[in-house]
C-alpha cells in the first residue's frame, strides 16, 4: 500500500515501520502538503473590494421633494439670521469702547468660532436639500470634518473661558483688571483655538486612517466621527476608543470646570446682602449659562451617548439642532438678554441716523 500527497508516492510500510511511530508520519505529510492559507488581518481590505474615492451623504433625501424644500426655506432662514447676528455683535463689540472688555472680547471670539462652525456645514447641507445624494470627495470629507471638530471643540473651551471669566468678575471683582488682563484674554482664546486644532487633527487622523471599501453612503447630512467609523472595513474598536477619550476631553472637563465656576459663584451670590445687587450679579450670567447649558447638553447626548443606544433618526435630529439651531442661539441670546449689547446698537443706530 502506497500513500500519494501532491503526486509523491510513498509506502505505506516506510512510514510505520517499526521503531518509529506516527509523529515521523504526521511530520512527513506536513512537509509535503501546501500550507493553509493565513488568515486576513482585520485591517486589510479584501483583495476584490474596491476603495472608496468618494461618499454620498444621504442627508434628507429619504424625505420627498416638498418637505426638503420645507426644510431648505427654514435652514437658509436660520443661516441667514445666525450670519447676519454673529456679523453684528463681532462689529457692534470692535466699534463701541464700552464692550472692550474681557466679556465681550470672549463673545466676539465665540461668535466668530460659531460663524466658521457654520460655514464648514450648512452651505454643503443646504446643497444636499436641493440635490440629494451629492457625492463628496474623500479629501473635502476630511476638511469638513476637520473644521466642524476644529471650531466645535473651540467652541467648548471659549464656553469655559466665559465661565472663568464671570467667577473672576463676581467671586474676585477687585482683582479682576489684573487676573483678566489683555494678554491673559488672548492666551485662553489661542488655547482654546490651539485645543481645537490639535483634537481635530488626532480625530481626522483616526478616523482616515482606515480603509474605506465598497460601504460608501454616509448616514447623516455632513461627514461625522460616528458615521464615517461604521463604514471603515476594519475593526475600528481603536479609533472608537480614541473618539470616547477626544469627547471625554472636550465635554466632561470643560463641563465640570463651568460647573465649578457656578457653584463658586452662586455660593458667592446669595451671600450678597441686597437683593438688587444679587440679581444684577446673577443677570451678568445668565445669558452665558443658557448658551453652556444647550451648547453642552446637545453635545454630550451624540458624542457621549453609548453606542448601542444610537438612533439614526434621533442623532439627525440632534445634530440640526446642535449645528443650526445652537449658533443662532449665541447671537440671540447676546443681543436680546443683554443690556450692554442693546444699549450698543442703538448708540450705533443713533449715531448713524445723526451722521447721516
Amino acid at each position: 500500500m502506497t500513500l500519494e500527497v501532491q503526486g509523491i508516492a510513498q509506502p505505506a510500510d516506510t512510514l510505520f515501520t517499526e521503531g518509529l511511530d506516527l509523529t515521523y508520519a504526521l511530520s512527513w505529510l506536513a512537509q509535503h502538503t501546501c500550507p493553509l492559507p493565513r488568515p486576513r488581518p482585520p485591517s486589510v481590505p479584501m483583495p476584490n473590494s474596491t476603495v472608496v474615492t468618494e461618499f454620498l451623504l444621504e442627508g434628507f433625501s429619504t424625505f420627498g421633494r416638498q418637505h426638503r424644500l420645507v426644510f431648505f426655506a427654514v435652514f437658509l432662514t436660520l443661516y441667514l439670521l445666525t450670519l447676519s447676528g454673529n456679523v453684528v455683535i463681532v462689529t457692534i463689540i470692535h466699534l463701541d469702547h464700552h464692550l472692550h472688555t474681557p466679556m465681550y472680547f470672549f463673545l466676539s471670539m465665540l461668535s466668530l468660532s460659531e460663524t466658521c462652525y457654520t460655514v464648514a456645514i450648512i452651505p454643503h447641507m443646504l446643497s444636499g436639500l436641493l440635490s440629494p445624494q451629492q457625492p463628496i470627495a474623500v479629501q473635502g470629507c476630511a476638511t469638513q470634518l476637520f473644521f466642524y471638530l476644529a471650531f466645535g471643540i473651540n467652541n467648548c473651551f471659549l464656553l469655559t473661558a466665559m465661565g472663568y471669566d464671570r467667577y473672576v468678575a463676581i467671586c474676585n471683582p477687585l482683582r479682576y483688571s489684573v487676573i483678566m488682563s489683555k494678554e491673559a484674554c488672548v492666551q485662553l482664546a489661542c488655547g482654546s483655538l490651539g485645543i481645537g486644532l490639535g483634537m481635530a487633527i488626532v480625530q481626522v487622523t483616526s478616523v482616515f486612517g482606515l480603509p474605506f471599501c465598497d460601504a460608501f453612503v454616509i448616514s447623516h447630512f455632513f461627514c461625522d466621527v460616528r458615521p464615517l467609523l461604521k463604514l471603515a472595513c476594519a475593526d475600528s474598536t481603536v479609533n472608537e476608543i480614541i473618539n470616547f477619550v477626544v469627547s471625554i476631553c472636550v465635554l466632561v472637563l470643560p463641563m465640570g470646570l463651568v460647573f465649578i465656576s457656578y457653584i463658586l459663584i452662586i455660593s458667592t451670590i446669595l451671600k450678597i446682602a441686597s437683593a438688587k445687587g444679587r440679581k444684577k450679579a446673577f443677570a451678568t450670567c445668565v445669558s452665558h449659562l443658557t448658551v453652556v447649558i444647550v451648547h453642552y447638553g446637545c453635545a454630550s447626548i451624540i458624542y457621549l451617548k453609548p453606542k448601542s443606544q444610537s438612533s439614526l433618526g434621533q442623532d439627525r435630529l440632534i445634530s440640526v439642532t446642535y449645528t443650526v439651531i445652537t449658533p443662532l442661539l449665541n447671537p440671540v441670546v447676546y443681543s436680546l438678554r443683554n443690556k450692554d449689547v442693546k444699549d450698543a446698537l442703538h448708540r450705533a443706530v443713533g449715531w448713524k441716523l445723526l451722521s447721516s
